[in-house]
């Protein structure tokens, strides 16, 4: 993997962690303000870049996507446990800042994309990759989600997201964040949070506590019902918090009978909620659909 444009002195040597001071004389360099549009908190912790480095389990010649590489602490860490990383960043403004501290790694690679928008088969070549990032808050679920679901390279994720969104990707039937992003990462993976993170380890500090999930690629996906069909049951079951199964399975176009009798046909109760059903329930059910 080629490396980046060579970028000025200032940067980080190969072993060198990115620490705080040295990413507030970059910023400075580079006239850096953080968007709150964009939802930029960036990582001013080393240790904690080698520890999401140790999580995600890679090892020297590994391969990872890094999405929203922002000022490059990350992408160091990575690069200096010997992956070659390719590191996608959005903002044109980080872009010079970024180049400057990854100058000088032969295995690090700037791309500038959209990783909302990104088409990950073309991004990506199929042999097998990484997804390790601290991703914005505001669209962390969108990305990991589309992630599962178009990029099969990816065999591993891990990712720093705001707390609240780690135990609704990883929780399971009756955790209070089990959810429809839960249930479409049951489908391809499976998800722990393995880390909580402080607030005070990015710049700026973000107001709400964060944590780093891992998701580990399933070899199919965990069920073989219709896919399509599966998440019309799923979407229709957690459609309005509190509904019962038997007023979802409804709202496809059943009647009271009907939907009572295909539920208890798949073992549910008609009184059952979403939230406490798993994955093979939520299969069943579409099977069985007319």
């Amino acid at each position: 993997m080629p490396r980046s444009a060579e970028g000025s002195s200032g940067s980080a040597s190969a072993g060198e962690a990115v620490g705080a001071g040295a990413l507030r004389a970059l910023v400075g360099r580079h006239g850096i303000r953080p968007s709150k549009a964009l939802g930029q908190h960036f990582l001013i912790d080393p240790n904690l870049a080698r520890a999401i480095v140790a999580d995600a389990g890679v090892r020297r010649g590994d391969r990872v996507v890094e999405v929203g590489a922002g000022l490059g602490s990350l992408t160091v860490a990575l690069a200096d446990a010997g992956a070659e990383v390719l590191a996608i960043e959005l903002d044109r403004a980080l872009l010079p800042a970024l180049e400057e501290t990854v100058a000088g790694r032969m295995g690090v690679r700037v791309l500038r994309a959209d990783a909302t928008a990104l088409d990950w088969p073309a991004t990506l070549d199929p042999q097998p990759w990484t997804l390790c990032a601290n991703l914005p808050y505001g669209v962390a679920t969108s990305i990991v989600l589309e992630a599962l679901a178009t990029a099969p390279m990816v065999g591993r994720l891990v990712v720093m997201v705001q707390r609240e969104v780690a135990d609704r990707l990883a929780a399971r039937p009756g955790d209070p964040a089990y959810g429809i992003p839960s249930v479409r990462v049951a489908y391809r993976g499976t998800a722990k949070v393995v880390r909580s993170v402080p607030p005070e380890v990015f710049w700026p500090r973000p107001a709400v506590a964060s944590a780093i999930v891992r998701i580990d690629r399933l070899a199919e996906p965990a069920v073989t019902a219709d896919e399509a069909r599966l998440w019309r049951v799923v979407d229709a079951g957690f459609g309005h918090r509190r509904k019962t199964m038997r007023n979802a399975v409804r709202s496809l176009g059943l009647t009271l009978q009907e939907a009572d009798t295909l539920l208890r046909s798949c073992g549910v109760e008609p009184s059952a909620r979403a939230e406490r059903l798993g994955l093979r329930e939520f299969a069943a059910i579409a099977e069985a659909l007319p």
